[in-house]
């Protein structure tokens, strides 16, 4: 979330950055510096009575050694009053700052100033295009049809077993499925991730953490009797390893990479978006997380992008980098970039990564600072990004690679599949 002291600073430029997001924040930060004003006043009047308070306390003992009670028994009713006033003042200042708190919460991150002006993904800017088109015949078969053909993934099966969108990879696809996930986690550590194995469900803190709750709290599978909830991406427990965590200055940057399983329950739209892999409510990705000093946080981000960008390279994909204009970012980030491959069949662009930088706004939450040299602490910058996210990589891959013979698998998976065609 945003620090008051961001707020405090310029609140018109915050308001003015939020509208990017399209979302009206003057009634919200107007609303935070009001309270926060109040917040200030009744901590000094809490202090100057807890100074009081010390300053009483110090006279009985004098009185009551004079041999003065009856003025100490006097001095003891005007603490009790105090301490009395002071109580009333704490319980104020309590619920002044869980306002502030709850105002907070519901307001998104500001953008960074590269973020271009846009209502929705119509509005994205493409920044870098690269990769082989493929050349296929008119008649191409759609990945779900490939893989009905070779027996790569049961769709009607995961129907049955469990609902739409929780397909079942049988043979050579769950071996596919077995290699991205491999080839992705060794570049990772190529490229100096620390690979993390992750728990599959998070507790509420770590929800509000990183953003989820209760911004995406419909978006979770919740598990109500333990308060559990089924992670959206890695990010959530990866990054929530920091909270309440201080960094030694000189332990950034740090690096880390995860599979896991990701569930979302708002499958989104329908018809062809959902079609297939193209959205599911279980899916396989693997994750690159970091946390950063603020001012190394966008050479970072260029790093990432670089990194995953290369993955694309290497598995033979056409590609293109989107640059999110505000009205198609998520609530937590500061910017994003959006990675698209071509799916050769159904001839149109599927997004397989979102690389963002969340500057402080998740580190504020997560209270993830760091220890700077002058001994002070600050707060973090946190990024993550894709790296990759499976359903559509192998949608693509299945589509782009299709031959009379069979689908060709690209040469840098061949050494985890043991096969160099599905046939």
């Amino acid at each position: 979330m945003l620090t008051l002291q961001q707020i405090k600073e310029n609140p018109d430029h915050i308001v003015e950055r939020l509208a990017v997001k399209g979302f009206d924040g003057r009634e919200a930060i107007d609303k935070v510096v009001e309270l926060d004003a109040q917040r200030r006043q009744l901590q000094m009047r809490n202090d100057n009575q807890a100074a009081e308070l010390n300053k009483l306390a110090a006279q009985i003992g004098k009185l009551m050694k004079e041999g003065k009670r009856d003025e100490a028994e006097e001095t003891k009713k005007t603490v009790a009053a105090l301490k009395e006033s002071q109580k009333e003042i704490a319980d104020a200042l309590d619920s002044t700052e869980a306002q502030i708190r709850e105002i907070l919460l519901s307001v998104p991150n500001v953008p960074y100033s590269g973020v271009p002006e846009g209502k929705t993904a119509a509005d994205n800017v493409v920044e870098k295009t690269g990769g082989p088109m493929p050349d296929l015949p008119e008649d191409a078969l759609a990945h779900w049809d490939l893989a009905k053909k070779y027996n790569l993934i049961d769709f009607d099966l995961g129907v049955k077993i469990t609902g739409a969108g929780f397909p079942v990879y049988i043979g050579k696809g769950a071996k596919l499925q077995r290699a991205l996930i491999q080839f992705f986690l060794d570049e990772a550590s190529k490229a100096g991730y620390l690979e993390i194995q992750p728990p599959y469900v998070v507790n509420e803190a770590s929800g509000y953490g990183t953003g989820q709750l209760p911004d995406k709290e419909g978006q979770m599978y919740h598990c109500e009797v333990d308060n559990l909830y089924l992670i959206p991406t890695a990010e959530v427990p990866v990054t929530n390893l920091y909270r309440d965590v201080i960094i030694p200055a000189d332990k950034l940057p740090i690096k880390n990479c995860a599979y896991s399983a990701c569930f979302r329950r708002e499958a989104g739209s329908y018809g062809k978006d959902v079609r297939g892999l193209n959205r599911l409510h279980q899916f396989d990705k693997v994750e690159i997380v970091r946390i950063e000093k603020p001012e190394n946080s966008y050479a970072a981000l260029e790093e990432m992008k670089d990194h995953v960008q290369g993955l694309l390279e290497k598995l033979g994909l056409p590609w293109h980098i989107l640059r999110l204009c505000g009205g198609d970012m998520s609530f937590t980030s500061a910017i994003t970039f959006d990675f698209e491959v071509w799916s050769g069949a159904q001839k149109r662009w599927l997004e397989v990564s979102s690389v963002s930088n969340f500057e402080t706004y998740q580190a504020n939450r997560l209270k993830c600072r760091y220890r700077a040299e002058d001994k002070k602490t600050r707060l973090c910058h946190t990024l993550n990004g894709s790296a990759l996210a499976l359903p559509r990589i192998m949608a693509a891959l299945l589509e782009n690679n299709q031959t009379p013979e069979g689908i060709r698998v690209p040469e840098c998976l061949q050494r985890y599949t043991g096969f160099d065609i599905i046939n």
